[in-house]
Protein backbone atom coordinates (compact mmCIF):
# COMPACT_ATOMS: atom_id res chain seq x y z
CA UNK A 1 0.00 0.00 0.00
CA UNK A 2 1.45 3.61 -0.71
CA UNK A 3 1.73 5.85 2.28
CA UNK A 4 0.15 8.61 0.50
CA UNK A 5 -2.76 8.82 -1.53
CA UNK A 6 -2.58 12.23 -3.40
CA UNK A 7 -6.02 13.53 -4.87
CA UNK A 8 -6.49 15.55 -7.59
CA UNK A 9 -10.10 16.86 -9.01
CA UNK A 10 -9.88 17.68 -12.73
CA UNK A 11 -12.97 19.22 -14.28
CA UNK A 12 -12.18 20.51 -18.12
CA UNK A 13 -8.26 20.93 -16.29
CA UNK A 14 -5.91 19.87 -19.38
CA UNK A 15 -4.18 23.80 -19.74
CA UNK A 16 -2.40 22.69 -16.35
CA UNK A 17 -3.42 18.96 -15.09
CA UNK A 18 0.06 17.74 -17.50
CA UNK A 19 2.26 20.18 -15.46
CA UNK A 20 0.74 19.54 -12.17
CA UNK A 21 1.10 15.40 -12.58
CA UNK A 22 4.51 15.86 -13.72
CA UNK A 23 5.59 17.82 -10.92
CA UNK A 24 4.14 15.33 -8.46
CA UNK A 25 6.18 12.89 -9.88
CA UNK A 26 9.16 14.87 -9.21
CA UNK A 27 8.61 14.83 -5.27
CA UNK A 28 11.44 14.02 -3.32
CA UNK A 29 9.11 11.52 -1.09
CA UNK A 30 8.36 8.50 -3.46
CA UNK A 31 5.93 6.00 -1.65
CA UNK A 32 2.69 7.75 -3.16
CA UNK A 33 -0.53 7.11 -5.78
CA UNK A 34 -1.86 9.79 -7.52
CA UNK A 35 -5.97 9.31 -7.83
CA UNK A 36 -7.06 12.12 -10.54
CA UNK A 37 -10.71 12.47 -10.40
CA UNK A 38 -12.41 13.30 -13.61
CA UNK A 39 -15.36 15.03 -12.47
CA UNK A 40 -17.36 14.88 -15.99
CA UNK A 41 -14.78 16.49 -18.36
CA UNK A 42 -15.20 17.00 -21.88
CA UNK A 43 -11.44 17.86 -22.64
CA UNK A 44 -9.12 15.01 -24.03
CA UNK A 45 -8.47 13.84 -20.56
CA UNK A 46 -8.82 9.94 -20.78
CA UNK A 47 -7.04 10.41 -23.81
CA UNK A 48 -3.81 11.83 -22.40
CA UNK A 49 -4.23 9.81 -19.15
CA UNK A 50 -3.92 6.72 -21.06
CA UNK A 51 -0.41 7.46 -22.27
CA UNK A 52 0.88 8.23 -18.52
CA UNK A 53 3.09 5.41 -18.37
CA UNK A 54 3.69 6.02 -14.30
CA UNK A 55 2.14 2.95 -12.68
CA UNK A 56 1.26 5.07 -9.68
CA UNK A 57 -1.30 7.45 -11.51
CA UNK A 58 -4.78 6.69 -11.52
CA UNK A 59 -7.70 7.94 -13.68
CA UNK A 60 -11.20 7.65 -11.82
CA UNK A 61 -14.03 9.21 -14.23
CA UNK A 62 -17.65 9.94 -12.66
CA UNK A 63 -20.23 12.46 -13.81
CA UNK A 64 -19.78 16.14 -13.17
CA UNK A 65 -20.90 16.49 -9.36
CA UNK A 66 -17.94 19.57 -8.03
CA UNK A 67 -15.38 19.83 -6.57
CA UNK A 68 -16.37 18.34 -3.13
CA UNK A 69 -17.38 15.20 -4.67
CA UNK A 70 -14.79 14.98 -6.63
CA UNK A 71 -12.20 14.36 -3.42
CA UNK A 72 -14.78 12.28 -1.86
CA UNK A 73 -14.43 10.07 -4.74
CA UNK A 74 -10.82 9.99 -4.08
CA UNK A 75 -10.76 9.83 -0.80
CA UNK A 76 -12.77 6.47 -1.02
CA UNK A 77 -10.51 5.21 -3.62
CA UNK A 78 -7.50 5.95 -1.57
CA UNK A 79 -5.03 3.61 -0.11
CA UNK A 80 -2.36 5.80 1.47
CA UNK A 81 -2.19 6.38 5.32
CA UNK A 82 -2.23 9.98 4.37
CA UNK A 83 -4.07 11.85 1.85
CA UNK A 84 -2.83 15.21 -0.22
CA UNK A 85 -5.34 17.31 -2.23
CA UNK A 86 -3.90 19.39 -4.79
CA UNK A 87 -5.95 21.14 -7.13
CA UNK A 88 -5.27 20.80 -11.38
CA UNK A 89 -3.58 23.81 -11.56
CA UNK A 90 -1.56 24.71 -8.57
CA UNK A 91 1.69 23.05 -8.12
CA UNK A 92 4.34 21.75 -5.22
CA UNK A 93 7.83 22.42 -4.23
CA UNK A 94 9.62 18.72 -4.69
CA UNK A 95 10.08 18.01 -0.92
CA UNK A 96 6.22 18.95 -0.20
CA UNK A 97 5.37 15.76 0.62
CA UNK A 98 8.44 14.51 2.47
CA UNK A 99 8.35 17.10 5.20
CA UNK A 100 4.94 16.78 5.60
CA UNK A 101 5.00 12.86 6.18
CA UNK A 102 7.96 13.31 8.38
CA UNK A 103 5.79 15.90 10.40
CA UNK A 104 2.99 13.32 10.73
CA UNK A 105 4.52 10.01 11.21
CA UNK A 106 6.95 12.03 14.43
CA UNK A 107 3.02 13.67 15.75
CA UNK A 108 0.77 10.31 15.52
CA UNK A 109 -1.82 12.93 17.58
CA UNK A 110 -1.60 15.58 14.74
CA UNK A 111 -4.20 15.06 12.09
CA UNK A 112 -3.87 17.62 9.13
CA UNK A 113 -0.55 19.86 8.57
CA UNK A 114 -0.78 22.46 6.10
CA UNK A 115 2.24 24.55 4.93
CA UNK A 116 2.78 28.08 3.85
CA UNK A 117 2.02 29.64 0.19
CA UNK A 118 3.39 31.48 -2.46
CA UNK A 119 0.64 33.04 -4.53
CA UNK A 120 2.04 32.95 -8.39
CA UNK A 121 0.60 33.85 -11.56
CA UNK A 122 -0.26 31.44 -14.58
CA UNK A 123 3.55 31.30 -15.74
CA UNK A 124 4.52 29.95 -11.87
CA UNK A 125 6.20 33.72 -11.63
CA UNK A 126 6.00 35.25 -7.89
CA UNK A 127 3.33 38.01 -7.46
CA UNK A 128 5.04 38.75 -4.34
CA UNK A 129 2.40 37.50 -2.44
CA UNK A 130 2.68 35.02 0.89
CA UNK A 131 0.44 33.05 3.22
CA UNK A 132 2.46 32.43 5.97
CA UNK A 133 1.15 31.47 9.45
CA UNK A 134 2.05 29.93 12.53
CA UNK A 135 -0.96 28.68 13.54
CA UNK A 136 -0.61 25.18 14.94
CA UNK A 137 -2.08 22.92 17.72
CA UNK A 138 -5.65 22.92 18.80
CA UNK A 139 -6.67 25.43 16.77
CA UNK A 140 -9.82 25.48 15.16
CA UNK A 141 -11.46 28.74 16.19
CA UNK A 142 -8.73 30.82 14.32
CA UNK A 143 -9.09 28.12 11.32
CA UNK A 144 -12.61 29.58 11.26
CA UNK A 145 -11.28 33.09 11.91
CA UNK A 146 -8.55 34.18 9.53
CA UNK A 147 -8.12 30.67 7.21
CA UNK A 148 -4.06 30.29 7.57
CA UNK A 149 -3.98 27.48 5.56
CA UNK A 150 -5.57 29.45 2.35
CA UNK A 151 -5.49 26.81 0.18
CA UNK A 152 -7.17 23.08 -0.80
CA UNK A 153 -3.54 21.99 -2.30
CA UNK A 154 -1.68 22.70 1.23
CA UNK A 155 -2.88 19.96 3.77
CA UNK A 156 -2.15 15.99 4.27
CA UNK A 157 -4.34 14.57 6.26
CA UNK A 158 -3.81 11.74 8.10
CA UNK A 159 -6.97 9.43 6.38
CA UNK A 160 -8.28 7.91 9.24
CA UNK A 161 -9.86 11.53 10.11
CA UNK A 162 -12.51 11.33 7.37
CA UNK A 163 -13.64 8.12 9.89
CA UNK A 164 -14.28 10.52 12.49
CA UNK A 165 -15.37 13.87 10.94
CA UNK A 166 -16.68 12.47 7.68
CA UNK A 167 -16.24 13.53 4.23
CA UNK A 168 -16.71 17.16 2.44
CA UNK A 169 -19.86 18.49 2.08
CA UNK A 170 -21.50 18.52 -1.43
CA UNK A 171 -23.22 21.26 -0.72
CA UNK A 172 -20.69 23.68 -0.65
CA UNK A 173 -19.01 24.85 -3.52
CA UNK A 174 -17.18 27.87 -2.84
CA UNK A 175 -16.29 26.86 0.90
CA UNK A 176 -16.05 23.36 1.32
CA UNK A 177 -11.97 23.34 2.45
CA UNK A 178 -12.56 25.92 5.27
CA UNK A 179 -15.36 23.95 6.26
CA UNK A 180 -13.51 20.41 6.56
CA UNK A 181 -10.21 22.07 7.82
CA UNK A 182 -12.49 23.65 11.22
CA UNK A 183 -14.03 20.08 11.19
CA UNK A 184 -10.95 18.30 11.51
CA UNK A 185 -9.34 20.67 14.17
CA UNK A 186 -12.20 20.57 16.54
CA UNK A 187 -11.22 17.02 17.11
CA UNK A 188 -7.15 16.96 16.33
CA UNK A 189 -4.02 19.38 16.70
CA UNK A 190 -2.72 20.85 13.65
CA UNK A 191 0.58 20.98 12.59
CA UNK A 192 2.24 24.00 10.14
CA UNK A 193 5.58 23.18 7.94
CA UNK A 194 6.86 26.90 8.21
CA UNK A 195 7.88 26.95 3.92
CA UNK A 196 6.07 27.95 1.04
CA UNK A 197 6.21 24.66 -0.39
CA UNK A 198 2.74 25.12 -2.57
CA UNK A 199 2.97 27.53 -5.49
CA UNK A 200 -1.00 28.93 -5.44
CA UNK A 201 -1.54 30.32 -9.41
CA UNK A 202 -3.90 33.34 -9.33
CA UNK A 203 -6.04 32.83 -12.83
CA UNK A 204 -8.37 35.74 -13.97
CA UNK A 205 -10.82 33.54 -14.17
CA UNK A 206 -10.54 31.52 -11.44
CA UNK A 207 -13.64 29.91 -9.70
CA UNK A 208 -13.25 31.58 -6.73
CA UNK A 209 -13.72 35.19 -8.00
CA UNK A 210 -17.63 34.65 -7.76
CA UNK A 211 -17.61 36.44 -4.59
CA UNK A 212 -20.90 36.51 -3.86
CA UNK A 213 -21.31 33.14 -3.47
CA UNK A 214 -18.20 32.47 -1.43
CA UNK A 215 -20.12 35.35 0.98
CA UNK A 216 -23.13 33.26 1.13
CA UNK A 217 -21.32 29.43 1.87
CA UNK A 218 -18.71 31.22 4.73
CA UNK A 219 -21.80 32.68 6.35
CA UNK A 220 -22.90 28.50 5.79
CA UNK A 221 -19.93 27.13 7.55
CA UNK A 222 -19.84 30.02 10.39
CA UNK A 223 -23.24 29.02 11.39
CA UNK A 224 -22.88 25.38 10.96
CA UNK A 225 -20.04 25.73 13.02
CA UNK A 226 -21.65 27.20 16.12
CA UNK A 227 -24.65 24.94 16.29
CA UNK A 228 -22.31 22.40 17.72
CA UNK A 229 -20.10 24.60 20.02
CA UNK A 230 -19.49 24.68 23.32
CA UNK A 231 -22.21 28.00 24.66
CA UNK A 232 -19.20 29.76 26.33
CA UNK A 233 -17.15 29.98 22.33
CA UNK A 234 -20.34 31.80 21.07
CA UNK A 235 -18.66 35.52 21.63
CA UNK A 236 -16.44 34.05 18.75
CA UNK A 237 -19.39 34.41 15.88
CA UNK A 238 -18.75 37.90 15.51
CA UNK A 239 -15.24 37.82 15.30
CA UNK A 240 -15.65 35.47 12.39
CA UNK A 241 -17.97 37.71 10.96
CA UNK A 242 -15.51 40.82 11.39
CA UNK A 243 -12.62 38.85 9.28
CA UNK A 244 -15.18 38.22 6.55
CA UNK A 245 -15.84 42.00 6.27
CA UNK A 246 -12.19 42.62 6.75
CA UNK A 247 -11.71 39.98 4.17
CA UNK A 248 -14.25 41.50 1.67
CA UNK A 249 -12.58 45.25 2.34
CA UNK A 250 -9.15 43.56 0.89
CA UNK A 251 -10.78 42.15 -2.52
CA UNK A 252 -12.10 45.73 -2.59
CA UNK A 253 -8.49 46.88 -2.42
CA UNK A 254 -7.49 44.72 -5.24
CA UNK A 255 -10.15 46.25 -7.22
CA UNK A 256 -8.61 49.94 -6.47
CA UNK A 257 -11.96 51.01 -4.65
CA UNK A 258 -11.67 52.33 -1.24
CA UNK A 259 -14.83 53.68 -0.76
CA UNK A 260 -16.19 49.94 -0.22
CA UNK A 261 -13.31 48.75 1.28
CA UNK A 262 -14.10 51.63 4.00
CA UNK A 263 -17.23 50.50 4.11
CA UNK A 264 -16.57 46.47 4.69
CA UNK A 265 -13.67 47.34 7.21
CA UNK A 266 -16.59 49.74 9.09
CA UNK A 267 -18.91 46.33 9.39
CA UNK A 268 -15.85 44.92 10.32
CA UNK A 269 -15.83 47.38 13.42
CA UNK A 270 -19.21 46.94 14.29
CA UNK A 271 -19.74 43.22 14.19
CA UNK A 272 -16.17 43.01 16.67
CA UNK A 273 -14.81 46.70 17.84
CA UNK A 274 -11.62 44.82 18.83
CA UNK A 275 -10.71 44.45 15.28
CA UNK A 276 -9.75 47.73 14.83
CA UNK A 277 -6.70 47.18 16.63
CA UNK A 278 -5.74 44.23 14.70
CA UNK A 279 -2.45 44.37 12.41
CA UNK A 280 -4.63 43.72 9.48
CA UNK A 281 -7.08 46.28 10.00
CA UNK A 282 -4.47 48.85 10.57
CA UNK A 283 -2.69 47.23 7.43
CA UNK A 284 -6.15 48.15 5.89
CA UNK A 285 -6.29 51.53 6.90
CA UNK A 286 -2.95 52.41 4.89
CA UNK A 287 -3.95 50.94 1.93
CA UNK A 288 -7.33 52.62 1.89
CA UNK A 289 -5.16 55.76 2.93
CA UNK A 290 -2.72 55.05 -0.17
CA UNK A 291 -5.34 54.79 -2.71
CA UNK A 292 -7.06 58.03 -1.63
CA UNK A 293 -4.18 60.01 -1.33
CA UNK A 294 -1.89 58.96 -4.41
CA UNK A 295 -4.33 56.91 -6.37
CA UNK A 296 -3.65 53.51 -7.77
CA UNK A 297 -0.60 53.61 -9.44
CA UNK A 298 0.92 55.21 -5.89
CA UNK A 299 -1.04 52.46 -3.67
CA UNK A 300 0.63 49.74 -6.23
CA UNK A 301 3.98 51.00 -5.40
CA UNK A 302 3.87 50.90 -1.62
CA UNK A 303 2.30 47.58 -1.71
CA UNK A 304 5.16 46.35 -3.69
CA UNK A 305 7.84 47.84 -1.71
CA UNK A 306 6.00 46.19 1.53
CA UNK A 307 5.62 42.78 0.01
CA UNK A 308 9.19 42.89 -0.91
CA UNK A 309 10.30 43.48 2.22
CA UNK A 310 7.91 40.84 4.20
CA UNK A 311 9.37 38.02 1.99
CA UNK A 312 12.87 39.51 2.51
CA UNK A 313 11.78 39.26 6.73
CA UNK A 314 11.06 35.29 5.71
CA UNK A 315 14.07 34.43 4.38
CA UNK A 316 12.45 34.34 0.60
CA UNK A 317 13.76 35.88 -2.39
CA UNK A 318 11.30 37.77 -5.01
Amino acid sequence: MPKVSVVIPAYNAMAFLPETVENVLKQTFTDFEVLIVNDGSTDNVVEWASQVTDPRVKLITQENQRVSAARNTGIANAQGEYVAFLDADDLWEPTKLEKQVRCLDENPEVGLVYTWTLLVDKDNNSIGRIYASDVEGKAWDKILENDPISSGSSPMVRRSCFDTVGLFDRNLAYAPDLDMWVRIAFHYPIAVVKEPLLLYRQLPNSFSKNRQKMIEELRQVIEKTFQCVPLEMLYLRNRCYASIFLGLAWLSIDDRDYKKAADFRDQAILHHGQVRFSEKCLRLNLAIAAIRWFGPQGYDGVRSFSRSLRLRMLGLST
